[in-house]
């Protein structure tokens, strides 16, 4: 029987706070729960302060010179960053490549159709790869699919709609020609 691997999704970090008596420094630059300066504080002082208000003393950032504290609750804090988190994920706006593939034959009525959907793409805010497969005895005349790419992106310049950026150059390989453009507005 065979055996099937599938890779591991990768985990996502989950942010770790170092609490209570997991501090180890031995001062501190306390915030209090009201979101006040206390300024420098030892860290006895500081769990004390933690424990009269019924909270939790969470180290904020453990790298700065001395460590920052704060008396907070864990599970609000917690809740407070992973939806900070989630908001930041969701604002992101991801780009993607759209290919439109064109032969050096191609139909006027299915260039448009091409171009029209090129149009769509860049006014989503996606890249565009150009593609131009040539076969069989198409590839000894490869200035004509050149043409063709140069025709589209004129063609596409020529609407006036779009600052187009040139993303990756005109390449060749194979009997295929690309060119990557995306919308620079």
């Amino acid at each position: 029987m065979r055996r099937k691997w599938h890779r591991s999704k990768p985990k996502e970090e989950e942010v770790k706070f170092v609490v209570n008596e997991w501090i180890k420094a031995d001062e501190l630059f306390l915030i209090d729960e009201d979101g006040g300066a206390r300024g420098r504080v030892s860290l006895a002082e500081a769990r004390r302060m933690a424990q009269e208000a019924e909270m939790d003393l969470v180290l904020v950032n453990p790298k700065a010179n001395p460590p920052v504290a704060k008396i907070a609750d864990l599970g609000q804090l917690k809740y407070e960053t992973e939806k900070r988190l989630h908001k930041q994920k969701i604002a992101q706006k991801k780009i993607d490549t759209k290919e439109i593939r064109l032969s050096v034959r191609i139909g006027e009525h299915d260039y448009k159709v091409r171009l029209e959907k090129a149009k769509e793409f860049l006014s989503d805010g996606d890249k565009i790869k150009v593609e131009v497969v040539q076969r069989g005895r198409e590839r000894q005349h490869p200035e004509t699919a050149i043409e063709m790419v140069k025709r589209f992106e004129a063609d596409l310049r020529a609407t006036g709609e779009f600052d187009l950026g040139l993303e990756q150059s005109l390449t060749r390989m194979n009997g295929r020609f690309s060119i990557v453009l995306s919308n620079k507005k």
